[in-house]
């Protein structure tokens, strides 16, 4: 594990995948929100696969850097202080679901800064008006246990960790298009906190969607599943399109592609390494 201290003295944890002699020309943000960063693995060897060495950024309110998010729309400042530190003028982001949200911050607030996005599987319900397809998608599963993790989606909020806990193991099925072995353990991987995934959506501003919206095109990556209970299919097609991103589809897929189409993923998400 490495660190890095940024602008207001936080020192931060990262790490580093793929080649050991290769110096970080990207930056990884996983989603969550908070969630610790090895249930991202090793992106089913990408790194390693296109000769690119990945800095993976362990957030504000993951276990391993600590404390609580100051909100996605200021930690954006990190993905900067990282570039920074890993001598970086212009970054590339690769970032997972939630984690896609302080890509765009990055973007929106130092687009001077942000050369290119690749986001996997983005949280899309906030940026768009589409109709969320999210029941409809897992409905037609006709698995109970995806039933009983739908029911916990559009259930009550949890109150306190016990609850988040128990929802997170209820959710679990929802996150895959199949629950074989593989991916019940993926499940238990990366714990985070109530505490810190409410902190992360504090202090953003009313106007986030229409400052990254209006921000200079940069070229972009959606990568999706269309088995993705979490995030959906037509909310996703509205956010590629409302950023004017390449969308590119993996079959048979849910919200961990590298978990699942491990194969299509690394091909999908080399490509655009490779052109980098």
């Amino acid at each position: 594990m490495l660190t890095f201290t940024a602008r207001d003295g936080r020192e931060i944890a990262f790490h580093l995948i793929g080649p050991s002699n290769g110096d970080a020309s990207a930056i990884v943000v996983p989603g969550g929100p908070c969630r610790g960063a090895e249930y991202l693995e090793d992106l089913a060897g990408v790194a390693d696969a296109t000769g690119r060495t990945l800095a993976v950024l362990h957030p504000r309110g993951t276990p391993s850097t600590g404390g609580l998010s100051r909100g996605w729309w200021t930690d954006a400042d990190d993905l900067v202080d990282l570039a920074d530190h890993l001598g970086l003028d212009e970054v590339e982001l690769v970032a997972h679901s939630a984690g896609t949200r302080l890509a765009l911050a990055a973007w929106a607030r130092t687009p001077d800064r942000v050369r290119r996005l690749a986001l996997v599987t983005p949280a899309a319900a906030w940026f768009t008006d589409a109709p969320r397809d999210s029941v409809e998608i897992g409905r037609r599963r006709n698995d109970p246990l995806v039933d009983r993790a739908l029911d916990s989606l559009t259930g009550p909020e949890p109150r306190d960790q016990a609850e988040f806990e128990l929802a997170r193991e209820l959710e679990g099925p929802a996150g895959y298009a199949r629950w074989t072995e593989r991916e019940q353990q993926h499940a238990a991987v990366g714990g985070w906190s109530l505490a810190a995934l409410d902190a992360y959506f504090t202090g953003i501003p009313d106007d986030a969607v229409e400052q990254i919206r209006s921000a200079p095109r940069r070229p972009a990556l959606v990568i999706a599943g269309d088995e993705d209970i979490l995030v959906g299919v037509r909310t996703v097609e509205a956010y590629a399109d409302a950023i004017g991103a390449e969308l590119r589809w993996l079959d048979d897929c849910g919200h961990y592609p590298w978990v699942e189409q491990p194969e299509a993923f690394r091909a999908a998400l080399g490509d655009w390494l490779r052109a980098g």
